[in-house]
């Protein structure tokens, strides 16, 4: 998705925060579409929360602007700004009835009794959860207390959704389940959801496009597909899923050029013994150090003869590979799959 293609939801120019001698943001300039899921993806102290956190109005920036919706709101309070936000540890109130909850924000603006009812239970039936009103949060399991944290948000009908990792305290199998649905929350209700992560598989699920955060800085920005085939640095390369490197020495031997390359494990194949080579098709020789079973793949680690090593991904589709540490190996992959990262 392209911001210039649709209204601009936010619009960030020359953000900065210090936090002592600390850069927590550096310059940082960033638009977002109208209806656009956005992910800010990065490591912890990489600068994103603290991003999320200016855009709320919970920290004032040291320099720059945001606007929303075309308003300069920089100096405005978070009251004042058409946002909500979902933190991570969902801040239910817990002697409150989850309808109590829902509604808990309109009745602060003072909309009527009847009104806030028949709102909550609208927001509730969207989350997929009607008829769990009348019970109190430690009645409901993690995933519900996350949905009803975003049915207390959507009830407000904000321009803009801030999500603080709201996924975090979920477990594996219920963080992927919610992944999916929270995607498609977003197309229904068509509001721009801005997603705080560090988990890049959350991002490459969900969102419309990405920026990876490091040091304070936007390192890459585009959509999934963008971000893990083509990543433009090593950080991003070694950050966002998993990634070989080639270094300047080795690369050199296996690529005739100078520079660090990054190939993806799934993108290199084993090649049976003195097969025929195929244009295009880089091939290196080496020992297997390593081979872990995974299930739907192995993930075999191999010491290349020219120094270094390299990840390949095995599918299991017909049966695990018998290897042993220490046996001999050939790798091959497609030249167009390597990209200069340095």
């Amino acid at each position: 998705m392209n911001p210039t293609m649709k209204s601009v939801a936010v619009r960030l120019s020359g953000l900065s925060k210090r936090f002592g001698e600390v850069i927590a943001v550096d310059n940082v300039d960033l638009e977002i579409a109208d209806g656009e899921f956005f992910a800010m993806l990065g490591p912890s102290g990489s600068g994103k929360t603290t991003v999320l956190r200016m855009i709320a109005g919970f920290e004032r920036p040291d320099s720059g602007r945001i606007e929303l919706a075309g308003k300069d709101v920089t100096d405005q309070p978070p009251f004042l700004r058409d946002v909500n936000t979902v933190f991570q540890d969902y801040a239910l109130f817990p002697h409150m009835s989850v309808l109590a909850n829902i509604e808990y924000g309109l009745m602060v603006k003072g909309v009527g009794r009847d009104e806030r009812v028949a709102r909550a239970e609208k927001a509730l039936e969207r989350v997929r959860l009607s008829g769990l009103g009348g019970r109190k949060p430690s009645q409901l399991s993690g995933g519900q207390r996350q949905r009803i944290a975003l049915a207390r948000a959507l009830v407000n009908e904000p321009k803009v959704l801030l999500l603080d990792e709201p996924l975090g305290a979920l477990d594996l199998k219920l963080r992927q389940e919610m992944q999916v649905e929270l995607k498609q929350l977003q197309r229904e209700v068509g509001i721009t959801f801005i997603f705080v992560t560090h988990d890049q598989e959350e991002a490459l699920t969900m969102a419309d496009r990405i920026a990876v955060f490091n040091r304070g800085r936007i390192e890459q920005m585009g959509n999934a597909v963008d971000v893990y085939e083509h990543p433009e640095s090593e950080f991003v390369a070694g950050f966002v899923g998993t990634s070989n490197l080639l270094q300047s020495n080795v690369s050199k031997q296996i690529t005739g050029k100078d520079g660090v390359f990054s190939i993806r494990p799934e993108k290199i194949s084993i090649v049976a013994e003195n097969s025929a080579p195929v244009p295009g098709q880089r091939r290196v020789r080496g020992t297997v150090s390593n081979a872990v079973y995974l299930g739907a793949a192995t993930r075999i680690t191999v010491d290349l003869e020219t120094g270094g090593a390299l990840v390949t991904l095995h599918h299991n589709d017909g049966g695990p590979l018998d290897l042993t540490v220490g046996s001999p190996i050939e790798l091959a992959w497609d030249s167009a799959m390597e990209f200069q990262v340095t």
